[in-house]
């Protein structure tokens, strides 16, 4: 019990020390999500009728149950995710990188935005079901994770910045050892979150999928 309090009481801490950032990544996400579903009706009516039938034949392959082996689903998913995840910590080490952990963020927001919508916009309340059962149960999980990657990401480099620049920089090697065990923890706790999510978008989504499509085409 004292530790589950300790470890909430360490998060919010930690919340509330970067909420600028956390406010202003989660805008930028919530935009590219936006901005993602606006594309969707930017697109041609050859573009879209396109995509509308390589996705259909995806479907079809669920509802047949030919899709890979759940196992092949998980390492796909997994790593990339992780290398997602690990080139934005990596952009965080490099300083110049800072603007890139926001780029990925936002393209992140439009890919969700754009696979949403492209359903919704081309199969109506049965695109929504869909997408409810597709995106939304692995995203629920990993979205979480990019954003808290994103901002020790952004956090630390902005921490770079400032101790480069700052006149005490004989303490600076001593100074960065702690911080970035921490930036190196959170990295860790993250991939956990990936595999919690590689484990959903492999073992549950599918068959999730599976029975909506099966409904549907009743």
């Amino acid at each position: 019990m004292r530790k589950r309090i300790s470890t909430n009481h360490t998060f919010i801490q930690h919340v509330q020390a970067h909420s600028s950032i956390y406010l202003f990544i989660l805008t930028l996400f919530f935009m590219g999500v936006i901005f993602g579903a606006v594309v969707v009706n930017s697109l041609s009516f050859t573009q879209k009728e396109d995509l509308y039938f390589y996705l259909g034949q995806f479907f079809g392959e669920i509802s047949d149950g030919k899709v890979a082996a759940s196992e092949d689903l998980f390492r796909q998913s997994f790593l990339h995710n992780v290398k997602y995840l690990g080139l934005m910590w990596i952009l965080g080490i490099s300083i110049i990188g800072l603007p890139l952990i926001f780029v990925l963020l936002f393209m992140k927001g439009v890919v969700v935005g754009f696979s949403v919508g492209f359903l919704v916009n081309q199969m109506g309340w049965e695109g929504f079901l869909l997408s409810f059962v597709s995106v939304l149960p692995q995203n629920i999980v990993i979205i979480p994770a990019f954003i808290f990657v994103g901002v020790i990401s952004a956090s630390f480099s902005l921490t770079l910045i400032r101790k480069i620049f700052m006149k005490n920089s004989p303490t600076f090697q001593i100074q960065m050892v702690p911080l970035f065990s921490k930036y190196a923890i959170g990295f860790i706790i993250a991939i956990g979150v990936v595999t919690i999510a590689a484990s959903i978008e492999a073992y549950i989504s599918p068959t999730l999928m599976k029975t909506v499509i099966s409904n549907i085409n009743k």
